[in-house]
């Protein structure tokens, strides 16, 4: 890639963030128009579940693919072929006659939206060579998340309460379309110098590894318990396949050796945790707010402002943190407010009162603020620049598993509670294990953030891009030769 002038680089910055708005904005407002949804179409508490996590699923799936791909053929070409995706399942969705097609229509967004964010991050990678800038550059990208949460409630709300729930999928027309002319004209370029060539067996592999344990874990509180063994002992033959034939490729979808770096790894838990928490907290906060409460979406939208108003502010500040002093300081402060949130829900009933359900929300947002520039900036800073795209695709898989399980282990534990019963007189006692599930996700990013952001995780992150550069360098000899 050429080096760009100062407006340039800021310009592809805003470029691929607008791609990040629209996939981020999307999960803020589903989740709000979910009660909609779950009325108009006879939705039960699973079938929710399955609206969001078939989307979260197949972009957990593609990722790496995505990424690795966009390394090989061309990352602006991947990039726009992912608009042009996204554009059309956003139509889709929005004509959806019934839960199904719904669904259907959510997985062809995102086959679009797996062509979106790991890649945007690796042109952001490769645009933005000096470590601090690129810190800030990904502290900006961490705060459209924040925009995207701090919208998509109230954008939702409005949405939802004025025309209804299919509009929420229009607004990712224009913003599509406008970033699809603006790449044409102003993304570079940019291919890795040798990228991997494509996996179809680890690809289905992973496929089947997280389909099958999705599907386990949704449908535990209704199906019996063979069918639960089956997809169970499924998930585990596809993970252990994974780990068996990964290695043994030359060029793997997934290169184990990035686990080798204590911070890679780290971030990967981290990433894991951190949106396990976000998927459970919106699942929870929206059925509450609207169900329990009976609120209209705006009005729900309005209530969840607080968390939302934390994370846009705490983004960008958790990403010059981690330009200055490293990513342990953010990563502590996400990892504390998080679990603080979740305890509070958990013990002492923070929803029941209109005071504690504002400082839990405020103290949520303000630990996701803070965790999502120093899980991209790890994850992407140790690897060499040529695999830049399937560090960063690594990175964005784990949030979007993180997402997917979120949903599906805390639907399920409060569709297992809530049984038959209506949500206003069982929710409060039917979410406190998942209220907890989330507290514990928080200790994780605070312990595993400590644990794998001191000097002697650093010495591995160094010997790790070292032996990954020798091996690049032996390979590119023997071709040669």
């Amino acid at each position: 890639m050429p080096e760009l002038s100062p407006r340039r680089r800021m310009l592809v910055l805003a470029i691929c963030c607008m791609s990040l708005l629209i996939v981020s904005l999307d999960n803020t407002v589903l989740n709000v128009a979910l009660p909609s949804m779950q009325r108009e179409l006879h939705a039960s508490t699973s079938g929710l579940q399955w609206t969001i996590d078939a989307y979260t699923l197949v972009l957990a799936s593609l990722l790496m693919l995505a990424g690795s791909t966009a390394d090989r053929i061309g990352r602006k070409r991947v990039f726009m072929a992912g608009l042009v995706v996204f554009t059309i399942g956003s139509v889709l969705c929005s004509l959806a006659p019934n839960l199904e097609s719904l669904i259907a229509f959510r997985m062809v967004q995102a086959v679009g939206g797996s062509m979106l964010n790991p890649v945007a991050m690796s042109i952001i990678t490769n645009t933005f060579t000096d470590p601090r800038e690129r810190a800030r550059a990904i502290g900006v990208w961490g705060g459209v998340v924040g925009i995207s949460m701090a919208a998509g409630p109230l954008v939702g709300g409005l949405l939802v309460d004025s025309v209804g729930w299919r509009s929420i999928f229009w607004i990712n027309l224009p913003v599509g379309l406008a970033a699809l002319l603006l790449t044409f004209r102003y993304v570079p370029e940019s291919r890795a110098p040798k990228a991997r060539r494509p996996d179809p067996v680890g690809q289905l592999l992973v496929i089947a590894l997280l389909g099958s344990l999705t599907y386990a874990i949704i449908e535990a509180p209704n199906s019996g318990a063979p069918k639960l063994i089956v997809f169970g002992t499924l998930a585990l033959a596809a993970l252990l396949s994974l780990l068996w034939y990964e290695p043994r490729r030359a060029e793997p979808l997934i290169d184990l050796r990035f686990f080798r770096s204590a911070p890679f790894s780290g971030a990967t838990v981290v990433a894991i945790s951190a949106f396990a928490a976000l998927g459970g907290f919106l699942f929870l906060s929206t059925l509450y707010l609207q169900n329990v409460r009976g609120l209209t979406a705006l009005g729900a939208g309005l209530w969840m402002l607080p968390m939302a108003a934390l994370t846009f502010v705490s983004a960008p500040l958790s990403g010059r943190l981690v330009g200055s002093r490293g990513p342990r300081l953010s990563l502590l402060v996400a990892g504390v407010a998080m679990t603080a949130s979740g305890v509070l829900f958990a013990a002492f009933e923070a929803e029941t009162s209109n005071v504690t359900l504002v400082i839990g929300y405020v103290l949520f947002g303000l630990g996701f603020g803070f965790v999502n520039a120093p899980i991209t900036n790890t994850a992407v800073s140790g690897m060499p620049r040529s695999q830049a795209g399937v560090a960063a695709a690594v990175a964005s898989t784990s949030r979007q598993i993180g997402q997917t399980l979120g949903v599906a282990v805390i639907g399920a534990v409060l569709a297992a509670g809530v049984g038959s019963s209506p949500y206003r007189e069982v929710f409060v006692s039917a979410a406190r294990p998942g209220w907890w599930i989330i507290a514990a996700c928080g200790l994780s990013v605070l312990l595993v953030g400590a644990l794998t952001s001191g000097r002697w995780a650093r010495r591995t992150a160094e010997r790790t891009a070292e032996r990954l550069e020798s091996a690049e360098v032996k390979a590119q000899t023997d071709v040669l030769a």
